[in-house]
């Protein structure tokens, strides 16, 4: 039988699904910054590809899946958006001594626009939900449940305050 990486799975039909995931980063970062210009929309479109290859989402292989859509915003459009894409990621901007892109802060905050059941069903159906409850443990029980784990993390996760300062 065939099997999947969770990687795939992700971006097919998990957490970080091609369309819907940028869609509601994209709300986010319209809540942050204002509607985004050509190039910052398609760093916002390709930012999450590198799951593509990754057999984890944290792990080993996930916290470098950034590299994939930093290389091709930075081929089209040059080094501000190759650093737009990587340091979306807060590991890859703490490793080269940078702080996160305003990329970052749209991609955690993008949680808000999820319907509780839709990012439920896709965390599970993909597997990812195994993961990120782990992950999770030192901030909540394992034994929550999957809903108040989600409501946890969309209150905690990232916090803008009213003037859209981030926390």
């Amino acid at each position: 039988m065939f099997k999947l990486a969770i990687g795939k799975k992700s971006l097919l039909f998990g957490v970080h699904q091609f369309l819907w995931h940028p869609y509601t980063v994209y709300r986010a970062w319209k809540h942050l910054y204002g509607t985004p210009n050509f190039k910052e929309l398609v760093c916002i479109f390709i930012h999450d590809w590198g799951y593509w290859i990754c057999t984890d989402i944290d792990g080993e292989t996930g916290i470098r899946h950034p590299e994939l859509g930093a290389k091709i915003a930075g081929k089209l459009f040059g080094q501000k958006y190759y650093e737009l894409v990587l340091y979306h990621s807060r590991y890859c901007a703490k490793e080269a001594g940078q702080s996160p892109s305003k990329l970052c802060w749209a991609d955690k905050l993008s949680i808000r626009y999820e319907p509780r059941w839709w990012y439920l069903f896709r965390a599970r159906l993909s597997g990812e939900i195994k993961e990120f409850r782990k992950n999770a443990v030192d901030y909540i029980p394992f034994e929550a449940k999957d809903s108040e784990w989600f409501e946890w993390l969309k209150v905690n996760f990232i916090k803008v305050s009213s003037d859209n300062t981030i926390k």
